[in-house]
């Protein structure tokens, strides 16, 4: 949508294909139906926050950056506001808000929208592409069109292509990997494709008493062997499976691509703690309730539905008194406490995965237009490329930012041609 919208900045006749019912199908339930539409940050900051090939994204980015797209937003009539972590929502909390201001804008911009309609092949000068490898003459072959269907098959000229189909992550909205596919058609190079920004399962079966119960202000780490590969602070939640939340899905970008086997997740439920302030904190605790079980005792200190774990994990009696608890009983609790094990054996798959990394080798793309450098007049933008970034509206951005270079990029070569 935002590659059309820059496309159609003057006379160009610009036609938007989408093979599903309606645009926006995958935004509509970004940021679990709000959409998070970017972060309100500086470029720097947004560089920071990508994890696959952020170098490839400094001309879009700065063709485009968060706070351009935060205007355009507003200067076409929807009110923005901006929460903890620079997250900019509607202020409405409505994505399907962002949606029709993308689509009134594409009207009024004269933007022809092709609804139920599947693009089946890219056309070049050597002809239609289907994958093999004697059809197409990949060197220095121009884009010609599209093939599409509806009801039945038409060619469509153009003097510009952009793809734009996204990735393999929640393919129910649509993302079947085409772009992927048309790609290869035209001598593309894929980076392997994996689901990424999503949860993680988890080995030991207690994580299922915990299902429901969000984490807040606690450390997050993943050791393998005595090297910390992830570690920070923030937010996470118990599943039926294991853990999702920010933490667990940002922790998941720098871990997918690497074997699980001999990782541990550490928990730190109490951050803002050291071990001996923690033990003090306890026995405090302890004083005020001498004659308590153990087992009802730390109401004050943890979750509610965290307690029962933690008295079986701590080895201590239950129903032991407070004021009979030793040192060390004690300080195996703490240990627990600033340090509560997990052993993750796998990823969740696309269709719970809020990105997928991997995708077009930016090697094949000119950054400074998003144009192909295999064959011209053809344009990325997206999650199809292989970039990719942790959440709080980074990974939106880059589709805005590409998408309104690509568009830019094509309507200055058809102005050309």
């Amino acid at each position: 949508m935002m590659a059309a919208a820059a496309a159609a900045q003057s006379d160009a006749a610009v036609t938007l294909l989408e093979k599903n019912e309606k645009l926006g199908k995958k935004l509509y339930i970004t940021g679990k139906g709000r959409c998070n539409v970017t972060n309100d940050s500086d470029t720097e900051n947004l560089l920071l926050n990508v994890i696959s090939n952020p170098k490839f994204l400094y001309s879009a980015f700065y063709t485009f950056d968060s706070h351009m797209l935060m205007q355009f937003f507003e200067d076409n009539g929807l009110r923005l506001k901006t929460e903890r972590g620079g997250r900019v929502f509607p202020a409405s909390d409505k994505s399907s808000d962002v949606i029709k201001t993308m689509e009134k804008v594409l009207k009024k911009r004269n933007v022809k929208i092709c609804l139920n309609t599947c693009v089946t092949d890219i056309i070049t000068e050597a002809g239609i592409c289907k994958g093999i490898k004697a059809v197409c003459n990949y060197n220095g072959s121009d884009i010609k069109g599209v093939c599409h269907k509806k009801k039945e098959s038409i060619v469509l000229d153009a003097d510009a292509v952009i793809i734009a189909t996204g990735g393999l992550s929640y393919p129910s909205t649509g993302s079947t990997g085409d772009g992927y596919r048309f790609a290869i058609d035209t001598g593309h190079t894929i980076k392997e494709c994996r689901p990424s920004l999503v949860p993680i399962n988890i080995k030991e079966e207690y994580v299922k008493e915990l299902q429901g119960l969000s984490l807040r202000n606690i450390n997050l780490q993943v050791i393998k062997g005595k090297k910390i590969l992830y570690d920070e602070q923030g937010e996470m939640l118990f599943t039926h499976f294991g853990i999702s939340g920010p933490l667990v899905l940002s922790a998941g970008c720098y871990l997918v691509e690497k074997d699980l086997q001999y990782m541990k997740i550490l928990v730190d439920l109490k951050p803002a703690l050291t071990k001996e302030q923690l033990d003090e904190r306890i026995l405090r605790d302890f004083s005020e309730c001498k004659n308590y079980n153990f087992k009802n005792s730390l109401g004050k200190l943890l979750p509610a539905k965290m307690i029962p774990i933690i008295v079986k994990l701590s080895g201590i009696d239950a129903d032991k008194k407070v004021n009979s608890i030793t040192r060390n009983e004690r300080d195996r609790l703490t240990t627990l406490i600033k340090g509560f094990e997990m052993t993750p054996i796998s990823f969740r798959d696309y269709n719970e995965a809020i990105i997928t990394k991997g995708g077009v080798s930016v090697k094949d793309i000119n950054p400074a237009t998003m144009e192909s450098k295999k064959t011209a007049g053809i344009y990325f933008a997206g999650e199809v490329a292989d970039v990719d970034a942790l959440t709080g509206g980074y990974n939106l951005q880059i589709a805005w930012s590409t998408g309104y270079l690509a568009g830019k990029s094509a309507l200055e070569r058809s102005r050309q041609t």
